[in-house]
């Protein structure tokens, strides 16, 4: 049987992103099909140098750069910014991460790119939009996290607020970003142009304030800090059995019966101090101290069993080597091993959207910087010697472009 084509295999896109945000989207297509050409400078992505090398590789920048081919363009030489054109004559899609305007600066403004390709999609990932005060300054996820409330409800009350440890506004941005470009393609094929996504860092995260957005409209007031409690429910949150400590979130009063059924509690339901969310909202410290009583009689192992089996959703809060190697992170393979040529193996995270048909896979590991060069821009129609001439001059770089019969580096 003929093996079903990937959902964005056809689909070319140029990648001038750098760091997280922009390489996080680009992976995710490349995963789904998607040629991903990510165009590097001569001295590479910052992240190949960030983090732990092994071998003089880094596995950060591995993790986020799976499914692309590395061309080297210097973009500040006229004659690289034409080999650029000329690639994105072809493309589907043209994402950058630069601070709005930066495009247009180095010459491809949406005139020139609509010019260039009227069906080019072209998206950028920022930190604060294209409009308003905001637009030039620089962003960072921890600056994002900080101004978009997030930071502002993470925490315990009286304690300083707290960001969350992932890099979140940048993924969140990123997979923003994915979501617009293919719903942009599929736009074209409707109605035959393209057009601009634009994803930002602070507009994520602010997507992401839910039902705590919901009650400040509603009531005018600031969400609470409540660290592991939740800030509508009560009980619900963390309480700690005879060896730790384990996570029971009893949503609704369905399952807050149950579970204080297991804990041989479940009288509280009919007490005229806790029959209702609102009063046991109220006196929720000493409704914790009587469930923690309860639970400190048995071990994690033993509640989380009887809770699950009573369809109560609990687990054991798991620290990040326990969460990577539990059974069913490596049913779901959410943990992957790569061999990336020359450094040897390399795990990282693996895909977390199933397809039944067309599942997304590893069809070669992060690049060298610039191996994909001379290879991409043949695939462009650059003849053998234009290719050597630009190689030259420096306008292109990458360990594989011969010149003169020399290898040359980047």
């Amino acid at each position: 049987m003929t093996e079903k084509k990937a959902p964005l295999e056809g689909i070319r896109v140029i990648d001038l992103t750098r760091v997280l945000s922009g390489p996080f989207c680009t992976m995710m297509l490349g995963d789904m099909g998607a040629e991903v050409i990510k165009v590097e400078p001569a001295k590479g992505d910052p992240i190949r140098e960030q983090g732990t090398l092994r071998d003089g590789f880094s596995a950060y920048y591995a993790s986020f750069n799976r499914n692309k081919k590395s061309v080297v363009i210097d973009l500040y030489s006229a004659r690289g910014r034409a080999v650029l054109e000329r690639l994105i004559a072809d493309a589907d899609v043209l994402i950058d991460n630069f601070r709005p305007g930066v495009m247009a600066k180095m010459g491809f403004g949406e005139a020139r790119l609509k010019a260039l390709n009227p069906r080019l999609v072209t998206a950028n990932v920022n930190g604060y939009g294209s409009t308003g005060p905001y637009v030039d300054r620089p962003a960072f996820d921890f600056i994002a996290q900080a101004m978009s409330g997030l930071m502002g409800v993470n925490g315990a009350e009286g304690e300083e607020p707290m960001r969350v440890a992932q890099p979140i506004t940048d993924l969140v941005a990123g997979l923003y970003c994915a979501f617009g470009i293919v719903s942009a393609l599929r736009a074209r094929d409707l109605n035959g142009t393209g057009q601009h996504v634009e994803s930002a860092m602070m507009n994520g995260a602010i997507s992401m304030m839910a039902y705590l957005a919901s009650e400040y409209f509603t009531t005018g007031e600031l969400p609470a800090r409540t660290g592991n409690d939740h800030p509508l429910v009560a009980p619900y949150g963390l309480f700690r059995a005879r060896d730790g400590e384990i996570a029971v979130a009893p949503s609704n009063d369905v399952i807050l019966k149950r579970f204080l059924d297991v804990l041989e509690l479940g009288h509280l339901m009919e007490d005229p101090r806790y029959d209702t969310n609102d009063k046991r909202f109220a006196r929720r410290p000493e409704l914790n101290e009587m469930i923690n009583q309860a639970v400190g009689r048995d071990t994690q192992e033993a509640w989380i069993a009887r809770l699950n089996a009573a369809g109560v959703p609990c687990g054991k809060v798991q620290n990040l080597a326990e969460a990577l190697n539990d059974p069913q992170t490596q049913a779901q393979e959410m943990v992957i091993e790569v061999d990336q040529p020359n450094h040897g193996p390399i795990r990282m995270l693996g895909f977390p959207v199933k397809l039944s048909d067309t599942p997304c896979r590893l069809r070669h590991p992060a690049p060298e910087l610039g191996a994909d060069t001379r290879a991409v821009l043949e695939a462009s129609g650059f003849e053998a010697d234009e290719i050597e001439a630009l190689a030259k001059e420096g306008a292109i770089g990458g360990n594989w472009i011969t010149v003169r019969g020399s290898t040359s580096s980047p």
